[in-house]
């Protein structure tokens, strides 16, 4: 009788998510994906941002894909900080050239708009629209402002730009997922320390008042979606953070947490990305989008202590 042959063990998350990143994703987020999970370079991940650097200093050329076009925009440019300081590089003279594009984009409040009207001639996702005299936008500027702070980053725009998030996050009352993440971003840098403290304390019961996070996945229908999003695009405990030290993460028991993790790991496709929740506009953006969420979504079930491999 012949002998069966020996089954091969199912993929892991990480080898499901690996050929998932090969198959779609850009440069960029296949050299992303190699310093995190795969022992690669920072200068190779360096080198394929370098692409997306226009000679003012800014970001432009769909590194958030939901901008589509050449130019500068303060969200790409937010994005690029974020590269940088996963990979180590968010100082020196590139970050000063930053720093001067941010100054010559920001309000007369000395913080950014979501979306400067250069964008205007070029595609952008119907969600953030274009206007010709921006308002300042805490969330654009919360998670710059933090992460240059965090960075030991000094700069003059920085002092009015500090101020602008102290004051936006502190008379928060009626707000929405995506305002809560840049306000935790900018806390989590923020210098001061026993400030952040109490502003955190404070937003996170708005959080819970205003249940603005799922808490119990299994029954998350009876969670409002906040206003102008996608049907189904609510936020979990992880999405605030991301990572255990996160201001954050006090908001929530460690049961809490633990289902948002269990959450996030089971959203994992057959292909083995994971989904946007935002609306999908576009195919090439939410093509673009979903390794970026990829690398995401295993970075934070890494930071928690979740094997990914």
């Amino acid at each position: 009788m012949a002998e069966k042959p020996l089954s091969s063990p199912p993929p892991t998350s990480l080898a499901r998510a690996e050929r998932f990143v090969w198959l779609t994703a850009r440069v960029l987020e296949q050299r992303r994906f190699a310093y995190h999970f795969l022992r690669g370079g920072a200068d190779q991940v360096e080198t394929a941002l370098a692409a997306y650097l226009n000679e003012d200093g800014g970001y432009g050329h769909a590194l958030e894909p939901d901008l589509r076009g050449p130019v500068s925009q303060p969200l790409h440019t937010a994005q690029a900080l974020r590269v940088l300081d996963s990979i180590g590089r968010c100082g020196g003279l590139r970050v000063e050239r930053i720093c001067r594009y941010l100054t010559e984009v920001s309000t007369h409040e000395g913080a950014l708009p979501a979306i400067h009207p250069s964008q205007r001639p070029y595609p952008s996702a119907p969600f953030v629209p274009v206007v010709d005299s921006p308002p300042s936008a805490l969330l654009t500027t919360g998670p710059v402002v933090g992460l240059l702070h965090r960075n030991q980053v000094w700069h003059a725009w920085l002092f009015r730009a500090t101020e602008f998030c102290w004051s936006a996050v502190e008379s928060l009352e009626k707000t929405h997922p995506y305002e809560v993440e840049a306000a935790v971003a900018f806390l989590d840098g923020a210098p001061d320390r026993s400030r952040a403290e109490a502003a955190a304390d404070r937003l996170g019961r708005l959080v819970r008042e205003q249940r603005l996070a799922v808490l119990d996945p299994d029954r998350q229908e009876e969670y409002p979606v906040a206003e102008g999003y996608a049907p189904g695009e609510l936020h979990f405990p992880h999405d605030y953070a991301r990572v255990p030290d996160s201001l954050a993460a006090r908001w929530f028991t460690d049961e809490e947490m633990a289902r948002s993790l269990d959450r996030l790991a089971a959203d994992q496709e057959e292909d083995g990305g994971w989904p946007i929740r935002w609306r999908a506009w576009a195919p090439g953006s939410a093509l673009e989008s979903r390794p970026i969420v990829t690398v995401e979504a295993l970075r934070t079930l890494r930071a928690h202590g979740r094997a990914v491999d």
